[in-house]
């Protein structure tokens, strides 16, 4: 359901807000008492909108509304509402292509910058969950069906030139959500900007180191231009584990407004990131030795499912007789053409692996040089501890980044973080 009842932009805090809702009948029906008995809490923990849970007495609902600027900064830093109605094209989209794993859209306004959808219980976000040392058996087959269905079904191999052109357009403005990335991901961390921030005095030689070295330069300005220039796909655009939500029976992906064309290899190198920065933050946690050992074995367990069960899902749905006009089936006739074919494939998946271990790498210098940290090291209260796990951490990612080709597997990566584990850096303070 889309509304367009709202006049100009106006940001809705609680009053304002059960008064919207309490004038829209179907969520009015949904929640269900009297508007004035509605429980509504701010949540949002993110670093650009107000999220708010509002609970009646027949049930729930979860309200997403932009702000006119970054909220982890303030208003000095303004950035356009459009971001929630890409979210909500990518939504409708993944909903679509990946049933039953993003949540249900209930209702949009465009010019509020507000989406409602269902309120996931009792789902946690993620990340919180793998600071507790969680394990979730269901995400990595969920995440990989998500993963291979939006970016198979989104890239050439599956629609045709004039309709991927057209998937193109309708996210192209995104591109202030873009530049964000462009500059947080691709640029900062590696030169000195305002906003970046590290575990200091610890890693001050690491930082600095970063800025120097030019082969890592060149790395992360060819993963930047790719990023720009290579519209793979319609992807999430900032799937990391803040974006998941998550019981031990259920996975839904949530906060797509980064969502735009481009290179596959983003979004499936952010979730690889995200684990193997749960997997080094772990060591600086407190937890017995049993509980650490299997958290870690588990998350080293899951990034090699994540890369297989996708490459193996993504070229399930491409020899499912794929009629996208790239690669078309004409040109490899009989057994002959079909082999080669095959081989093709497994060339591309190789590829994109290589795309995947760069920009895991690049989101893993980020989240511990740039200007938003994970949790997964930032709950680490012992600072020289942090430093420690994050050093580690990007000890793995300049060799993923600088040295890609040394890794032909998902296994060289899990073999080469487990030796870094315990590895014991030279830090500044």
């Amino acid at each position: 359901m889309t509304g367009d009842r709202a006049g100009d932009y106006r940001i809705l805090h609680e009053a304002a807000l059960r008064d919207y809702l309490a004038g829209v009948a179907d969520l009015k029906a949904l929640l269900g008492g009297d508007p004035a008995s509605w429980a509504i809490t701010e949540v949002g923990d993110g670093n650009l909108n107000l999220v708010f849970i509002v609970k009646g007495a027949r049930g729930g609902i979860a309200v997403k509304q932009a702000l006119p600027y970054v909220r982890l900064v303030g208003e000095s830093w303004p950035l356009p509402l459009s971001r929630a109605h890409y979210e909500y094209l990518a939504l409708s989209r993944q909903a679509e292509l990946a049933p039953g794993l993003v949540p249900a859209l209930l209702h949009h306004n465009e010019k509020l910058a507000l989406t409602v959808m269902e309120l996931l219980e009792p789902h946690i976000i993620m990340r919180k969950g793998l600071v507790a040392a969680a394990q979730y058996p269901r995400f990595a087959d969920d995440i990989t069906t998500f993963m291979a269905r939006t970016l198979f079904f989104t890239s050439d191999l599956a629609l045709s030139a004039a309709e991927k052109k057209e998937g193109i357009a309708a996210f192209a403005g995104n591109h202030a959500l873009c530049k964000i990335t462009e500059d947080l991901i691709f640029t900062d961390p590696y030169r000195i900007a305002e906003q970046n921030r590290w575990t200091a005095p610890y890693l001050d030689g690491l930082a600095a180191s970063l800025r120097d070295d030019l082969e890592l330069h060149v790395a992360i300005s060819r993963l930047k231009l790719k990023f720009m220039a290579s519209p793979e796909a319609l992807l999430h655009g900032d799937l990391h584990t803040g974006s998941i939500m998550v019981t031990d029976g259920q996975t839904r992906v949530i906060d797509p407004e980064f969502a735009f064309y481009g290179p596959m290899g983003f979004d499936v190198g952010a979730v690889l990131a995200n684990l193997l920065m749960a997997y080094f933050a772990s060591a600086g946690h407190e937890r017995t030795l049993g509980e650490r050992q299997a958290f870690e074995a588990w998350v080293l367990e899951t990034i090699e499912k994540v890369w297989t069960g996708f490459a193996r899902k993504f070229l399930d749905l491409w020899r499912a007789g794929a009629e996208g006009d790239a690669y078309p089936r004409s040109l490899f006739p009989g057994e002959t053409g079909a082999a080669r074919l095959e081989a093709e494939r497994q060339a591309y998946m190789q590829r994109l692996f290589a795309d995947a271990i760069g920009f895991a790498a690049a989101k893993i210098i980020r989240r511990i040089f740039g200007l938003a940290h994970n949790i997964d090291f930032e709950l680490i209260e012992d600072p020289r501890k942090r430093a420690l796990s994050e050093a580690r951490a990007v000890r793995l990612a300049r060799a993923m980044m600088v040295e890609t080709g040394t890794f032909r597997t998902i296994a060289d990566v899990t073999v080469a973080a487990r030796k870094l584990r315990d590895w014991q850096p030279e830090l500044t303070g």
